[in-house]
């Protein structure tokens, strides 16, 4: 079983995730292949460009179903930007294209009226503790570079958010074992490279990313 897959589907910015990685001190493989994807304990769908490109590119490889049972399977996930977006049900840039429907809700435009894309850093306020956050203070900076966002369905889904221009959007979606990001970790200095490491320790010590549930009395 291959550790930690970064898939290649041809959007670029595959180097400084794969940098951010071995700063951590894990070794990854960058790979387009499917057999792949179903091997890791650890997986990492970056991205830049539009959904459509995206999507087209995923079913090209035969990506889409080995990431969707990966996923579905429990196993630690980490999207970035497009890789964040790709997970929802639809995309409205250039349209209406279906994703990989694992979240359930859209991705809209930032409103007319605004500079788009959304570049530069901003702060991400959390709504709750998430162990990939650990070590990285309330309303850190990240690098942002995007048009859109998403709007999820289920509120539930939202880790934390960030204020452009008036509009308050999720920086950080999740459930269970997945993890997403608008924003791009590997742009955005020490607590980008500290949400790395703390995503591949968790993974690869304890096999899970997940908040730990409250006990029960």
């Amino acid at each position: 079983m291959t550790d930690v897959v970064i898939v290649d589907y041809g959007a670029g910015n595959l180097r400084s995730v794969a940098r951010a990685v071995a700063h951590a001190g894990v070794g990854a493989v960058v790979t387009s292949s499917a057999q792949a994807v179903a091997d890791a304990r650890a997986l990492i769908v970056p991205g830049v460009g539009a959904a459509a490109d995206t999507m087209a590119n995923l079913r090209a490889g035969g990506l889409v179903e080995p990431i969707r049972e990966y996923i579905a399977s429990g196993r630690p996930f980490l999207g970035v930007c497009m890789g964040m977006q790709a997970l929802f049900e639809v995309s409205e840039e250039g349209g209406s294209h279906e994703c990989l429907g694992v979240l359930p809700g859209r991705i809209v435009r930032f409103p007319h009226g605004l500079t788009v894309p959304h570049m530069g850093w901003n702060n991400v306020r959390l709504r709750a503790p998430h162990p990939v956050f650990e070590g990285i203070e309330q309303d850190a900076f990240f690098y942002f570079v995007h048009s859109y966002h998403p709007r999820p369905a289920d509120d539930a889904h939202v880790i934390a958010e960030t204020e452009y221009g008036g509009v308050t959007f999720p920086a950080v979606v999740g459930r269970d074992n997945l993890v997403a990001t608008q924003f791009h970790p590997e742009k955005s200095g020490a607590d980008g490279l500290r949400l790395y490491a703390n995503f591949l320790r968790l993974a690869l010590e304890r096999g899970s990313i997940a908040p730990a549930t409250a006990a029960t009395t």
